[in-house]
Formats: C-alpha cells, sequence, structure tokens
C-alpha cells in the first residue's frame, strides 16, 4: 500500500507557530516534527512510498523531506488554494496510480498500529478501513449521586469511540463521484449508510490531534522522556546513578532489535501484554505481572505477540546497548 498524508492545512489554531512554519514541521519533541514521526510511522510499517497533499508553506515542507525521508520515496501534491480534504484525496488517489492506500490526517500524533490495520483491511470486505479510538475526556467530570457530588474523575477514557483520522482505502473507492470538501461530512456518511465502511479498534495507545497550542503542548509533554522506535517506544521514567527506570511499549507483531547490554543488569516487569524474551538458546514467555531478569551480555529480543507494556529497571547505564540484528530499515 502506498501512504499518503493530509498535510496542506494552514494551522491557524497553532498559531503563533504556524506564521512562519506550516503545521506538519511543527516540533513535538527537539527536531522531532508532526510530520516526521507519521513517515517514520509509516515506514515501521512496511511503507516504503508516501504522497505528501501539501498546501501552505509547502516550499518548507518539500525542502526538509525532499524525494527520501526514513527510507520512504515522497511525492507530492500542491494545492494553490485550500479546496477541503476530499478533493485532496481526489487528485492523491490519481497520484497513486491504482494502488490502494493509507491516508493519514496530518494532525494526528499515534502509536497505534499502522501494520495490524492494513492486515485486517486486506482480509474484511469493506473498501475502506477507519481506525477509531475511545476518546479521553479533555476535561475532568464529576460522578453525581441524588443531590450530592459522588466524586470527580480527572480526564475519564469515554465509552465512546472517535474518528482517529488514519484510513485504509482501496484503489478502486469511487472517490470522485462524491460531492462535498471534507471526507468527514461528504465520503465516510454515504459508505457508512452503504455498509461499506470497516473500522480497526484499537484502545489503550496514545492518540493526540496537535490543531491548538493547548493540544501542542500536551504532546510535548507525552515526548518529553519518549523516543519513538520501529517496533513502539522507549520512555526514560527515572535516571539516577544508582539505577535506569523505562518503560517500553512493543506493538503486537513486532519485536526489539536482537541485542545485548556489556554492563546492564536488567529486570523486566510487565505491566500488560503477551509475548516472550528470545535468546541465542531458548524463549522465555512471559504474561501480565510476570518478571524476566536478564544478566549483562546476554544477547536477546523482545517479541510481542499482543500490545505489551513493559517497565525495565537495570544499572544506569543509558546508552549501553550493542545491536546485533535489526529487523528494520528505519531507525
Amino acid at each position: 500500500m502506498i501512504g499518503m498524508i493530509l498535510c496542506g492545512g494552514s494551522g491557524k489554531k497553532l498559531k503563533p507557530y504556524t506564521d512562519n512554519t506550516p503545521a506538519p514541521l511543527v516540533e513535538i519533541k527537539d527536531d522531532v516534527t508532526i510530520l516526521d514521526k507519521q513517515l517514520f510511522d509509516f515506514a515501521s510499517a512496511g511503507i516504503d512510498e508516501a504522497i505528501l497533499l501539501t498546501g501552505y508553506k509547502s516550499d518548507m515542507i518539500e525542502s526538509r523531506y525532499g524525494d527520501k525521508f526514513k527510507g520512504v520515496k515522497i511525492s507530492y501534491h500542491v494545492e494553490d488554494k485550500p479546496l477541503g480534504t476530499l478533493n485532496a484525496l481526489k487528485a492523491g488517489m490519481q497520484l497513486a496510480k491504482g494502488e490502494d492506500v493509507v491516508v493519514r490526517n496530518g494532525d494526528v500524533v499515534t502509536d497505534a498500529n499502522l501494520k495490524k490495520m492494513m492486515l485486517k483491511h486486506k482480509n474484511n470486505p469493506y473498501p475502506v478501513t477507519m481506525f477509531v479510538t475511545r476518546m479521553r475526556s479533555p476535561y475532568g467530570i464529576v460522578d453525581l449521586g441524588d443531590d450530592k457530588v459522588r466524586s470527580f474523575k480527572e480526564k475519564p477514557v469515554l465509552e465512546y469511540y472517535i474518528n482517529g483520522g488514519i484510513y485504509c482505502i482501496n484503489h478502486d473507492v469511487p472517490v470522485s463521484g462524491f460531492e462535498g470538501k471534507t471526507l468527514e461530512h461528504a465520503l465516510f456518511p454515504r459508505l457508512a449508510e452503504a455498509s461499506s465502511l470497516g473500522y480497526y479498534r484499537e484502545d489503550g495507545v496514545f492518540w493526540a490531534t496537535v490543531d491548538t497550542v493547548r493540544e501542542l503542548e500536551e504532546v510535548r509533554k507525552e515526548y518529553r522522556n519518549k523516543t519513538d522506535k520501529p517496533w513502539g517506544y522507549e520512555k526514560v521514567l527515572i535516571s539516577t546513578d544508582k539505577y535506569l527506570t523505562k518503560e517500553l511499549y512493543i506493538r503486537a507483531g513486532y519485536q526489539t532489535s536482537f541485542h545485548k547490554h556489556p554492563r546492564k543488569d536488567e529486570t523486566m516487569y510487565i505491566i500488560e501484554g503477551v509475548g516472550y524474551i528470545e535468546f541465542e538458546d531458548h524463549k522465555e514467555h512471559f504474561g501480565k505481572n510476570d518478571t524476566v531478569r536478564i544478566e549483562p551480555n546476554v544477547p536477546h529480543t523482545i517479541v510481542a505477540t499482543e500490545n505489551t507494556v513493559l517497565h525495565e529497571v537495570s544499572t544506569p547505564f543509558l546508552e549501553d546497548t550493542v545491536r546485533i540484528k535489526d529487523y528494520y530499515n528505519v531507525r
């Protein structure tokens, strides 16, 4: 499948950041832009070609990415004036030349498993599959009794699902036959009415839009000590001169590099998920609440069969990693 990113908007709600910079080039951490993250996700999912549907300050986007980024070949469609996401998609589908596409809204930052979503789309009967996720309330909520307040809940995850801004679309979907400006109002409701819109659901993963300054600050807070990896991410939780604690998130169907730590003695505490650690001569399976110790200089890879979160507590050697084999072409 070919990747496609709708990144032509002017980002009015992100002013003053977008006065001189297009919204996709706003940084979520030092020298990592929203578009960097999205293209990295494409590369991690095995997508090697992407079309950027640009508009506002498109020359800055082309200057940063050229015709290749993180191994992903890039082409562009530039709108002279905003015509809406539906019309941008129509132009992108013509450039895709008969290939199925994975389309992303240009303001979404998420750890969703694109590879798993594409596999579900391939195996379901629907011409379009939408990523959906449960919505977190932007506000704390109040739990009411008959005549009194029972309790407060700080920004809970709600029961409702929302459009997560990622879509798998078959090449033969007749997008040119739909009229309107936006996908959300012109295309998707009609597909749903015709029972032609499937969904890929993934709960519990980080998901955010970067449409306002407030949302940008929330994403920057998430990325304060976080580094994206082809298999997920790692986040430094505690770093002292005595010990180091990192959170690792490994997507289902992915694995870390086969590596060793010459000095680090580490213990893995499995918070969520199922998988195994593969050593040179055996595998050690794990599930929620399990603990696995790995001694220094022991080669291993961590494989997730379900989305996995673990806390790695070790001696304090942050950069003490020797990669023996990488399984992905991007880093």
